[in-house]
């Protein structure tokens, strides 16, 4: 009779030393930050990797725009590289870009080309928000002198 007195008077005695629960009150406690790590590195991962992609349609767009002999072929010159090229970036697609190549506007001896992106359709956007979510416009711009004149 003893006995059960003291446990009915010290119930938290028998609850102390038992850790049986403590992983998963662990797990409860990490899983909401190691989810939010994975969706941040996943989702800016891949942001960066469209941004990347954007910057270098723009670069070798601008690169190959220069062998035009006036504005006009210099814009078709980098239109068509940008739509021959854009698909062998894997998260680009093709049907949101748009591309403007014309002279500088402070520079007339500048041809700049610029590569705009529609992001908010791809797969980064319909994942939850546990992270801030990077704006989903992606403009880039590459600008190249004309050679020799």
């Amino acid at each position: 009779m003893t006995r059960i007195a003291l446990h009915t008077r010290h119930p938290l005695r028998n609850f102390a030393p038992c850790r049986r629960a403590a992983s998963a009150v662990e797990f409860a406690l990490l899983v909401p930050l190691f989810l939010t790590i994975v969706f941040g590195i996943v989702v800016f991962g891949s942001y960066l990797a469209m941004v990347h992609g954007v910057q270098q349609l723009a670069a070798e767009a601008a690169r190959t725009s220069i062998a035009g002999l006036n504005d006009s072929e210099r814009g078709r010159l980098a239109a068509g590289y940008v739509s021959a090229n854009a698909t062998s970036y894997p998260l680009i697609a093709t049907d949101h870009l748009s591309i403007n190549a014309a002279p500088s506007a402070a520079d007339a001896n500048v041809f700049v080309v610029t590569v705009d992106y529609d992001a908010s359709s791809t797969f980064i956007y319909l994942l939850p928000t546990f992270v801030p979510m990077p704006p989903p416009r992606i403009v880039r711009s590459a600008a190249i002198p004309y050679g020799g004149f």
